[in-house]
């Protein structure tokens, strides 16, 4: 199975000290270690999920022109439908093989980042598919604030540090469609090994083989999450906000073996942002004589259009 540690957020919820300094301490090691956990008692409910699951597959099901007409140019995939073979890891000169949507932020009271933001995609063939992708979307931003605020206290910052920086943040929902393998892929993978640009990602769908995370010996390992739980990392953000004491850990999705290339494979991605002023300087308190600073002075809007640029998603 998984090497990946288990953590509940509801000990980190409880009235218990005891049991929320447990949580601290484990979502903290785990983190400073190999950045991959995977967690329970998240504030997604069974239903939800089920119904999200059902719609994606509706929307991915849909024929490929009608489809097409969800593809918005000229705003770099933020919202909407991007099509197979159009995103490459940094580094890679493969595509990956996956076709994929993103639902973004539902902003509240600042009409500034509503002009900054664009608007979400309306599908008007499936009329349940936004309202279960907003109400996941807001589920996971609240699971990923309780996340971030362990984090904060286990770096010595008080418990709220990052919640002014994630309210109406840059977050994205991405859910993906690894389509059935037709033809010998060309040194293709569904995704190519790659760290996660943003502070954390919270995913669903990482039940069954298929994500691997490298460890501090370069071997890769199976990251499998009961059903119950979601597979939590520590994206390139924070990590350099902590000066690397809290790991961006390279993972990939590799292809299936070859008598299960006729099978689809859905994963669901939150991508946790800040707004684009959070200063992502390297945090003082992660610095010392034997940690020196290694990252330069950076807002996270000149990170993301740095990484968007590499990813070809977006041109200078």
């Amino acid at each position: 199975m998984s090497n990946i540690p288990s953590v509940d957020l509801r000990d980190f919820l409880s009235d218990d000290p005891a049991r929320k300094q447990k949580f601290i301490d484990e979502i903290g090691a785990a983190y400073e270690d190999i950045g991959f956990v995977a967690l329970k008692g998240h504030f997604l409910s069974d239903q939800l999920v089920k119904d999200l699951y059902e719609e994606i597959k509706n929307f991915f099901a849909l024929p490929q022109d009608v489809k097409d007409k969800y593809e918005i140019p000229g705003i770099g995939g933020q919202r909407g439908y991007t099509s197979f073979g159009k995103e490459t890891a940094k580094g890679f000169k493969k595509p990956d093989l996956k076709e994929f949507w993103h639902f973004g932020q539902y902003v509240e009271g600042d009409p500034k980042l509503e002009k900054e933001y664009p608007d979400n995609v309306i599908v008007e063939e499936l009329p349940k598919f936004n309202e279960v992708g907003e109400e996941t979307y807001k589920m996971l931003e609240k699971t990923g604030q309780y996340v971030l605020r362990a984090l904060a206290l286990h770096l010595g910052l008080e418990e709220t540090y990052f919640d002014k920086y994630i309210k109406n943040g840059n977050s994205i929902l991405r859910p993906i469609h690894y389509p059935p393998i037709t033809e010998e892929p060309d040194n293709a993978v569904r995704a190519a090994a790659h760290g996660d640009i943003n502070l954390i990602t919270l995913l669903m769908g990482a039940q069954g083989k298929g994500l691997q995370v490298q460890n501090h010996q370069g071997d890769w390992v199976d990251a499998i999450a009961q059903p119950d739980e979601l597979m939590i990392n520590v994206g390139d953000m924070l990590s350099r906000h902590s000066n690397n004491r809290l790991k961006s850990t390279i993972h990939r999705v590799v292809n299936p073996p070859k008598e299960m290339w006729s099978t689809s494979r859905y994963s669901i991605p939150f991508f946790m942002h800040p707004i684009s002023e959070m200063p992502l300087d390297c945090l003082e308190n992660c610095i010392d004589a034997t940690h020196p600073k290694l990252y330069e002075d950076i807002t996270a809007g000149e990170f993301l259009h740095e990484r968007l640029v590499e990813l070809g998603l977006i041109k200078e």
